[in-house]
């Protein structure tokens, strides 16, 4: 089978596509033959050789945590999914034709491979940050860089929870995060004056990396009601780095749930075949990202 592997950190030109042998389902593991897997941030960053104490990687090493596809074996244990199945789901190496997931789900009807490959890690942090930062019903939650995959889906499940919800993001995507149900501004020079105008800010969400956190401690008044996902350095300021998953099934089940109620809706921005895996990287990596990015297979 095709899989998207790299033997060294680095850039995104260490990516190589190669022939590989197919992976297997272990007990409790179900194998899917891959339609689409999603491309997130902890890719490239894991790519690096960057220290994330939930993604430890072993040389050569395959690439990719979610995945759409089509259940095409099934492990020791497993029950409730067959062989045939539309499912989403996290795993690892997804960049691929075939890959293992330890978490998946029925995908919700009406969605394509590609939509669903989006969902897994994205709802999971965007459920995970919500609950970590602390934010309730009737407060008002600023996220910093709402525009991406994450962000999308912040925006969305914080509305739906009665929150308030602040995004700040390019110029580009201002009528996209009203749409979401935000009260949007863009980034910049005086942009958290412009946040000031539009409200009280009780907590607030880095999900850029941007070199913003001193100003969202500023605009919260307290460090612990800040959460970055992006910034390594952010515990520096007393800013809580969340990096490690929650249930993913739980965040899955979630996901199935809010789409069904047409709660939940992130689009594809572009994609990109296995072998166009550096350039999925390159843009990703260099942000302003509307939605998702996903692989092809």
């Amino acid at each position: 089978m095709k899989k998207v592997s790299f033997a060294e950190f680095g850039g995104p030109d260490v990516l190589q596509l190669i022939d590989a042998e197919e992976p297997h389902a272990g007990p409790g593991r179900i194998r899917v033959a891959v339609r689409a897997a999603g491309v997130n941030p902890v890719d490239w960053r894991v790519r690096e050789g960057q220290v994330l104490g939930a993604h430890p990687t072993e040389l050569p090493a395959g690439v990719g945590l979610d995945a759409a596809g089509i259940v095409d074996e099934t492990g020791e244990g497993v029950d409730g999914v067959e062989v045939g199945d539309r499912v989403f789901g996290e795993g690892s190496s997804t960049y691929a034709e075939f890959a293992v997931l330890t978490a998946w789900a029925r995908m919700p009807e009406g969605l394509t491979f590609e939509e669903a490959a989006g969902y897994p890690s994205v709802v999971e942090t965007a459920l995970r940050v919500i609950r970590e930062v602390g934010v309730l019903p009737g407060q008002t939650l600023l996220v910093s860089g709402a525009s991406g995959g994450v962000g999308s889906a912040v925006l969305q499940i914080a509305r739906d929870r009665g929150i308030t919800v602040i995004g700040t993001g390019g110029a580009s995507n201002q009528d996209y995060l009203r749409g979401l149900g935000a009260l949007a501004t863009t980034y910049g020079e005086g942009w958290t004056e412009r946040v000031r105008q539009l409200g009280r800010v009780d907590a607030a969400l880095d999900l850029a990396g941007s070199g913003v956190i001193r100003e969202l401690v500023e605009l919260t008044g307290d460090p612990r009601r800040v959460v970055s996902i992006a910034d390594l350095g952010a515990p520096a300021s007393g800013v809580r780095f969340s990096g490690v998953a929650g249930s993913v099934p739980d965040a899955l089940a979630e996901a199935a749930r809010l789409i069904a109620r047409g709660k939940l809706r992130i689009p594809v921005e572009k994609s990109y075949t296995l072998a166009e895996a550096a350039e999925a990287h390159i843009d990703s990596q260099a942000g302003h990202t509307r939605g998702r990015r996903v692989m092809v297979v």
